[in-house]
């Protein structure tokens, strides 16, 4: 079966490529070894992140259009939130996108983050490099929208952009430690609004002192109306510009960020939660709990599942 997708992912079957996502994203036996084969591709990953209402889902179709236009084959990873019954996707109609969905270059997939605290699907760096090996040119990665704790798109994406809006002024300082300082590129959508030159303005005083993490350089900051496409060529251009020229540092921390948390999962499947749960009561019914204790026991020697 492995064999057999593998081939057919890298002539870019949609079918196939949507298939292998699905036995990825479960963990089907054999995967990591099927993904040990693939061939790495050459595709460029743009994260999109930002507060709730800021417009990423109206951008995203924008910079697809932008992108397919300029003969690019673009694929679209939208991560929703979960269901709290079946883990799925919530927002997985992507409504907004739809008319890209038939396109021949376009490829649209909506991912659970499955309670991700950085606002990211557990699987999406295997899933990413699925995608890579279909052919594409460049991935798009829209995230939950959850706010300060959706830090980790830094350690995946070869561009991150934090999309805000012109009446979001007080939610800068709270973004200030987390999302703030990820940005390779700010975009201010919907500046069609009031006071848009004017947070522009605060945006750009209160980035002077600061770097990116990654450059020495001021961070852009791009206005953009989505739902008009205003601004989007000018983003589209940026984003090229500087996903072409990822410095050695950069690539290094990218994969070090991957390969860490692969292993961080792989090495917390042994632990069952159900045994986990078990585990905690039998010690409550003792009595004088301790979870530090606990922990520690668990880490030395906690029976798999």
């Amino acid at each position: 079966m492995w064999q057999e997708l593998s081939a057919q992912l890298q002539t870019g079957d949609i079918k196939a490529l949507a298939r292998c996502i699905s036995l990825v994203e479960n963990e089907k036996q054999g995967y990591l070894h099927f993904l040990q084969q693939l061939n790495p591709g050459n595709a460029r990953i743009i994260g999109i992140t930002g507060p709730p209402g800021s417009g990423k889902s109206t951008l995203v179709d924008a910079l697809i259009g932008e992108l397919v236009g300029l003969g690019k084959k673009t694929a679209v990873l939208c991560i929703d939130p979960s269901s709290p019954f079946n883990l799925g996707a919530v927002l997985g109609d992507r409504i907004r996108m739809s008319q890209w969905y038939n396109h021949p270059n376009v490829f649209i997939r909506s991912l659970a983050s499955r309670g991700s605290l950085g606002g990211l699907h557990p699987m999406i760096i295997e899933i990413t490099d699925l995608v890579k090996a279909a052919g594409y040119d460049y991935i798009i990665i829209e995230t939950v929208g959850i706010g300060q704790s959706e830090v980790e798109i830094a350690g995946l994406a070869d561009i991150t952009t934090v999309v805000l809006v012109p009446e979001g002024g007080d939610e800068i300082q709270t973004m200030k430690a987390g999302m703030m300082e990820i940005a390779d590129i700010f975009v201010v959508n919907k500046s069609d609004r009031p006071d848009a030159d004017q947070f522009v303005k605060n945006l750009l005083l209160m980035l002077a002192p600061t770097y990116t993490r990654h450059q020495e350089e001021e961070v852009p900051v791009l206005k953009t109306v989505a739902s008009e496409k205003k601004g989007i060529t000018e983003l589209a251009e940026r984003i090229i510009q500087q996903s072409s020229h990822q410095s050695f540092q950069k690539k290094v921390f990218l994969l070090t960020s991957k390969a860490w948390h692969i292993l961080q999962r792989l090495r917390m499947k042994d632990i069952d939660p159900k045994q986990l749960e078990k585990l905690i009561t039998g010690e409550l019914e003792k009595g004088n709990f301790n979870l530090f204790r606990l922990v520690e026991e668990v880490n030395t020697g906690m029976p798999s599942h």
